[in-house]
């Protein structure tokens, strides 16, 4: 597993802690952030690498999540969440298989931030009945 991550200038500095906290953890990262760009080409980009694996996640980082929500949802195959609590970062991917997460630099803290990412990446898609709508969300775009 690889994790994908970008942030724009509003969500670099809880990037970064995010970074370093996956790296003590000895995740493997990508960060595709780039300066000047926006939300939505940082979303694009993270969404991109995630689709390359089936093994990969993502992590997009502004001020609120909202917006990268809004564009990640736009691309076909892909479930995200946008997640400010450990529980629904945990029960998005053992629920909906969501494979990419948004947060938002101006709701969550360093701390929250870590204990969200970790329940992102150590969650488990459960299927079974599940499935039904994760197939209905993959139809939709």
């Amino acid at each position: 597993m690889v994790v994908i991550i970008g942030a724009d200038a509003h969500g670099k500095k809880l990037k970064d802690k995010v970074v370093a906290y996956l790296s003590s953890q000895k995740v493997a990262v990508l960060d595709v952030s780039q300066e000047g760009s926006d939300f939505v080409d940082i979303t694009l980009a993270v969404a991109k690498e995630v689709n390359q694996s089936s093994d990969n996640l993502g992590i997009v980082i502004d001020a609120y999540g909202a917006g990268p929500f809004m564009v990640a949802t736009k691309i076909k195959g892909m479930i995200a969440a946008q997640v400010s609590d450990e529980r629904s970062a945990y029960m998005t991917r053992g629920h909906n298989n969501a494979r990419m997460m948004t947060m938002g630099s101006e709701i969550v803290g360093d701390e929250l931030a870590k204990n969200i990412v970790k329940g992102f990446i150590n969650g488990h898609y459960d299927g079974g009945r599940h499935q039904i709508r994760v197939d209905m969300l993959n139809k939709m775009c």
